[in-house]
């Protein structure tokens, strides 16, 4: 049981992280409904492969930040800043209309694949975000950077992105043309709010240590 915690932990904190409508999520969803599920599959195949390599080197350099103290207090400040930044981002940016974008169009499943890992690899947040996320998670005694942990949590990471991507494919394939459903229309206010929850509670702590 001791070792279901990283698996968890990473599951969730890639759900969180990737369920906004964005770039390879909604990629994966228009792909479902043009060309069909399979390839639509692969993409997200290609998307989550690259998601792999990006955890693993978030966790390995959050390790290295994690045996140097002297750089935590800066980096939950940065990590308040980012937190704040993205509250503000989905209460306003992000529930404005966006125009259309013009589709990509490719043959075969294999360059689906690869196009997948190219947008993902394009994708530089979530490196920061797991780095934050990992020794924020370290220093509330939730996960420890031992290699068990971290392969664990990597896999938990894994499976929770690629879960995400599944079922934007299979509700953009079901739902096509029928009304969004309330999480759908809501989702940035609902991950607004638990980035300001985040926001918080990293302000308490900085607070308390400072007062420590």
């Amino acid at each position: 049981m001791h070792y279901f915690m990283p698996l968890i932990l990473g599951f969730t904190v890639a759900s969180i992280g990737i369920t906004p409508p964005g770039l390879l999520n909604m990629t994966a969803a228009k792909l479902s409904v043009r060309d069909g599920r399979s390839k639509a599959l692969m993409f997200a195949l290609g998307a989550t492969f690259t998601v792999l390599f990006q955890t693993y080197l978030a966790v390995l350099f959050a390790k290295f930040i994690d045996r140097n103290p002297e750089i935590i207090n800066l980096l939950q400040e940065i990590g308040l800043g980012i937190f704040v930044l993205l509250t503000l981002y989905f209460f306003t940016i992000a529930n404005k209309p966006k125009k259309p974008k013009e589709e990509l169009k490719m043959k075969s499943k294999t360059s689906r694949f690869f196009l997948g890992m190219l947008l993902s690899a394009l994708n530089l947040f979530p490196i920061p975000y797991y780095v934050f996320i990992s020794v924020w998670l370290s220093r509330n005694g939730y996960f420890f950077f031992n290699q068990s942990y971290i392969s664990l949590f990597v896999l938990g990471a894994v499976i929770g992105s690629f879960l995400v991507f599944y079922l934007y494919i299979l509700f953009f394939k079901k739902k096509e043309g029928e009304k969004p459903s309330f999480l759908i229309t809501n989702i940035n206010y609902i991950i607004g709010s638990i980035t300001g929850l985040v926001s918080i509670v990293t302000l308490i702590k900085l607070i308390n240590n400072n007062l420590g």
